[in-house]
């Protein structure tokens, strides 16, 4: 199974603000990260799974790695912003691996999933409600 990441919507408002940044830029996109990640090859085929309001809410596929400009490095994803099942995930800086243990489920086609605010769905997990 390939190893997944997750990330921040970093300055996102809502989900269909996420879904607008990938409608306007084509197939691709690229993620610039200071380094390559030392289990990039295992990456290829996983996902970036998006975190906003402290869950995770959507995911893109990982199509590979390039170099970038000043000895960065480029991760290639697909345009594609697949939703998934919102799971509760605490916020950081850059990226961080996932396990396939820990994946949500995408969402099937009209099904919705409804982005609660991350304090309560901190207290929800901790009621196991979530």
């Amino acid at each position: 199974m390939p190893l997944n990441m997750t990330k921040v919507a970093f300055g996102a408002k809502s989900l269909e603000e996420v879904h607008g940044w990938f409608a306007s830029r084509g197939e691709t996109h690229l993620l610039t990260t200071r380094y390559l990640p030392k289990r990039h090859a295992e990456m290829i085929g996983g996902s970036v799974y998006w975190i906003l309001k402290h869950q995770l809410v959507a995911r893109s596929e990982i199509l590979g790695f390039e170099e970038s400009e000043g000895g960065r490095t480029a991760i290639v994803i697909s345009g594609t912003l697949i939703d998934v099942h919102p799971r509760p995930r605490r916020a950081h800086q850059g990226w961080r691996y996932l396990e396939q243990a820990d994946v949500p489920a995408d969402l099937a086609e009209g099904e919705a999933g409804a982005v609660i605010p991350g304090h309560l769905a901190h207290e929800l997990g901790k009621l196991g409600l979530l």
